[in-house]
């Protein structure tokens, strides 16, 4: 504190990244004397770049830091898929799994999310319990004792066997998963070139199954994709998961400082985010049938001659969601998935697995 003072007196610049936890905004604005309501305001632009440019790029050190933090993530997904079945509750899975990566590591890198209702994102309830012909959603990663992080989710039937209208769903979403890994290189926008990509591909399998009309392309153009992905592919990973959009994307508008966030490209900012060989990032694709949203987006208009809404309410509004991740690592010429192994993901591979 008598530091800060001194350095404020003589009228040099303090730096410091823009808050998110409460008890840092009270202790910075002791630190600091400026109001928790402007910390804001005064945070590093300058900061938040350089910290930003420095920790996307992931050194060989790093990286073998992130294959370890794999391994956590392979015990807690194949923990959770030994357990499941019919009768067991949501949590007793969720707090199995915590166990798992507190017993490797610094435990998870971020709440768990265990349930079947996979449609609702960031679904932190728990306390279902598991039925035969529901899909059971889980979205988990460890943190090992360096603070490097994983980040994975896994989609299967509590009945360890997929019905043959799930199966068609799910290996929609595992084609683009699989092409979004076969098609990552250094170079590529995130927005523009990968999440689109990702977009067109479930476009296709959805016009396939009949709930899109016309051409993926159309749907993709009229923003029909929202209503089943209303999400980004994925995201920056290392020390933190949303690493490191953390420091800021979600309480600062990038428009104020958009030539600089376009001329820096990195993870900070996902818009004008360019990837380069030692870039890590998530792919997740997913496709969600939220009641709430068919509902919007039908009163509303939207997406009239493009969505299928009849078979979309009479077949699938007690679906669910499916989303499939795994962490993938930029290279000189393309991209590999994180790990030395794969964690069960095709329909064989879970049924094989599930509840055994």
């Amino acid at each position: 504190a008598d530091y800060l003072a001194a350095a404020i007196r003589l009228g040099r610049r303090i730096h410091y990244l823009p808050p998110y936890r409460g008890e840092t905004k009270l202790q910075l604005s002791a630190l600091l004397g400026i109001a928790p309501a402007l910390l804001h305001d005064y945070k590093s632009v300058d900061l938040m770049f350089a910290v930003a440019e420095m920790r996307e790029v992931k050194s060989a050190e790093e990286v073998a830091q992130m294959e370890d933090a794999f391994h956590i993530g392979y015990a807690m997904h194949s923990t959770a898929m030994r357990m499941c079945r019919a009768g067991v509750v949501e949590r007793e899975i969720a707090g199995a799994i915590e166990g798992v990566a507190k017993s490797m590591g610094l435990g998870v890198s971020f709440p768990s999310i265990v349930s079947q209702h996979g449609e609702t994102l960031h679904n932190l309830n728990s306390e279902g319990v598991l039925a035969d012909g529901r899909l059971l959603l889980v979205d988990a990663g460890g943190e090992n004792r360096m603070n490097y992080c994983s980040d994975h989710t896994r989609t299967y039937p509590v009945s360890g066997r997929f019905t043959a209208q799930q199966r068609e769903i799910y290996d929609i979403v595992l084609a683009c998963h699989d092409h979004i890994a076969r098609i990552v290189r250094p170079g590529m926008m995130y927005m523009q070139e990968v999440h689109l990509e990702a977009y067109r591909k479930l476009a296709e399998g959805l016009v396939g199954v009949g709930l899109l009309k016309g051409s993926a392309d159309d749907a993709v153009a009229a923003g029909a994709m929202y209503l089943f992905m209303p999400h980004g592919l994925g995201h920056g990973l290392g020390m933190d998961v949303h690493d490191c959009e953390n420091i800021g994307e979600r309480s600062f508008d990038y428009s104020l400082v958009a030539e600089r966030a376009a001329q820096s490209a990195t993870c900070l900012h996902r818009a004008t985010w360019r990837l380069r060989p030692g870039t890590i990032l998530s792919d997740e694709p997913g496709i969600y049938f939220i009641p709430a949203l068919v509902d919007k987006c039908e009163a509303e208009g939207k997406f009239r001659g493009i969505v299928d809404y009849d078979l979309l309410r009479s077949r699938y509004l007690d679906f669910g969601g499916i989303r499939i991740e795994d962490d993938l690592l930029v290279t000189d010429t393309g991209c590999r998935i994180l790990g030395d192994r794969t964690i069960p993901v095709t329909v064989e591979e879970l049924e094989a697995v599930v509840g055994r």
